[in-house]
């Protein structure tokens, strides 16, 4: 029997992870095409959009792709309530891959909102020297926060609107305590602000150490799925059942 198809959308890491942990498998990873030198993952890649429900629901049968599985980013609301929609009227199971937000800890100063807007509505009470760790794409939400000046950190530069008091450190993890320690220091940081992506926690812990409060915007709410993992492990152990 020919492979199994299993059509990844992602661009994050778990997505590249989980595309390597399958070699007995046809893998197709789906990049959205916002970053100009993505990571490629293992396997067949393609990029850019489907053009909606219709055209990922047509992509599915066009490459008779057997399973479906949505690894992209936390906050790509968009494309995951697309690819439960496809997969419903395609009949394809979906696997929603999603790791784990982030857990407060002792020492933390944590203040949660549901939206961007409502992040830059509470920094003047917070702190005036704000670290935006948001992505390029949520730097619009603060342009009209003149109170503050702005450390942004980004894979790719912004586009318009963006703050007044910008500066842009244009980088790509993984990062280190000791480096995120450093950069708060240096640009006299005194709050922080990040959606709740979860991974790696170099800055969180940094913000911890430093007694920085960190205002997080909550993940918007999963579109209803047949399956869902946590990790690349749990999404290859369910691939193979």
């Amino acid at each position: 029997m020919p492979p199994r198809t299993v059509l990844i959308l992602g661009g994050t890491g778990e997505g590249r992870a989980l595309a390597a942990a399958l070699p007995r498998f046809r893998v197709i990873s789906s990049l959205a095409g916002r970053t100009r030198e993505p990571l490629l993952p293992a396997g067949e890649v393609r990029i850019g959009g489907f053009g909606g429900v219709d055209g990922l629901a047509d992509y599915l049968r066009a490459q008779r792709v057997d399973v479906l599985v949505d690894a992209t980013h936390p906050f790509a609301a968009q494309i995951s309530a697309n690819a439960a929609a496809a997969a419903a009227v395609t009949g394809r199971p979906l696997l929603v891959l999603r790791r784990p937000g982030w857990i407060e800890r002792p020492g933390d100063d944590w203040h949660r909102v549901p939206t961007l807007e409502a992040a830059a509505a509470l920094l003047p009470r917070l702190g005036r020297r704000v670290f935006l760790t948001t992505g390029r794409q949520g730097i619009a939400a603060f342009a009209d926060t003149p109170e503050c000046w702005f450390l942004a950190r980004s894979v790719e530069p912004p586009t318009p609107p963006v703050p007044l008091h910008l500066e842009v450190l244009l980088d790509r993890g993984p990062f280190t305590v000791d480096g995120e320690l450093r950069l708060l220091r240096e640009h006299r940081i005194d709050v922080l602000v990040s959606k709740d992506s979860g991974g790696a926690d170099a800055k969180l812990v940094a913000a911890r150490e430093r007694g920085i409060p960190v205002v997080l915007i909550d993940r918007p709410a999963l579109p209803a799925a047949a399956a869902t993992a946590t990790s690349v492990e749990e999404a290859v152990a369910w691939l193979h059942t």
